[in-house]
């Protein structure tokens, strides 16, 4: 008995193998498939302008040169569109954190008249696509706050998403009623219970949040270009833009262009590595009753 079960068993195994490795050998050109793009736009950006446009796809540079990145920081406003991207980026995201946070509460927990039309509605500009809300929100920014062409007009759109209170709304609903009905026994109020009890055991949908508003502020373009026109304050998905239409003289400019693509990436990067053991977990903060 136990023979005919060892042998069925390595049947089984044997039978498997060419499965398993014919899948691993699909993954892997996938991940080549996703990664080389990137592994050549890493290598390109240190060639030369002819190097790159006679062996675009060569795995090494000959020579290696680092004009690009010379000509991209000493003979453009590549640094100003570094800065004007990374005051938008962090005020959008600390803006987000509190105010879908806040709005994710108050569905949640909050019991008022219109909740469910409210919470439908929100369910409902998810599925509007944002470029169809482009011309008003570019309409109230000039002609209703007057705030074109300034810091304000590129932040405050961005101030709350939809998907974010979504979030929000769906941890809050995951920590159990208990942890905040002993507070308020001890005399706290509503805000005092969402800022000091609930908000600290939230911090992984927070984490989440926050990634998501950088990385959405940091590539954004078009509302960028509905929000401002001035030099003065182009963002680098805009700047990035117009190098790729030649902006900085002829050519192919592949190493140029491709440096600051790589150069736009690595901020977004960082802050996902950094993060990303703390991106949410919706057990995470629950409290068993």
């Amino acid at each position: 008995m136990s023979t005919s079960v060892t042998a069925k068993r390595r049947g089984r195994i044997g039978y498997f193998r060419p499965t398993q490795a014919a899948l691993y050998a699909v993954l892997i050109v996938l991940v080549f498939a996703y990664i080389s793009p990137f592994i050549i736009q890493i290598i390109t950006s240190f060639k030369t302008e002819g190097d790159a446009a006679n062996n675009p796809l060569a795995l090494i540079p000959s020579p290696i040169s680092l004009a690009a990145y010379a000509k991209l920081f000493a003979h453009s406003d590549f640094p100003l569109w570094i800065m004007n991207s990374v005051i938008v980026a962090v005020f959008v995201m600390a803006g987000r954190m509190v105010f879908d946070s806040m709005a994710g509460y108050a569905l949640a927990r909050l019991h008022y008249k219109g909740r469910n039309v409210v919470f439908a509605a929100l369910i409902a500009i998810m599925a509007v696509p944002s470029v169809a809300l482009l011309i008003p929100k570019f309409l109230v920014i000039s002609q209703v706050l007057g705030i074109f062409n300034t810091y304000p007009g590129m932040i405050l759109p961005f101030f709350a998403d939809a998907t974010g209170v979504f979030i929000m709304k769906n941890f809050f609903e995951s920590i159990p009623v208990a942890v905040e009905e002993s507070a308020r026994v001890d005399g706290a109020s509503t805000f005092r219970v969402y800022w000091s009890v609930v908000l600290p055991m939230a911090t992984p949908a927070l984490v989440t949040i926050g990634i998501l508003s950088f990385q959405g502020a940091w590539n954004e373009l078009q509302q960028m270009i509905a929000s401002a026109n001035k030099p003065a304050l182009t963002v680098l998905s805009k700047g990035v833009a117009s190098l790729v239409s030649g902006q900085l003289g002829s050519g192919t400019q592949y190493p140029l262009k491709l440096a600051a693509a790589l150069m736009m990436t690595i901020p977004v990067a960082i802050v996902f590595f950094i993060f990303q053991k703390r991106i949410m977990n919706m057990s995470s903060g629950a409290v068993k009753e």
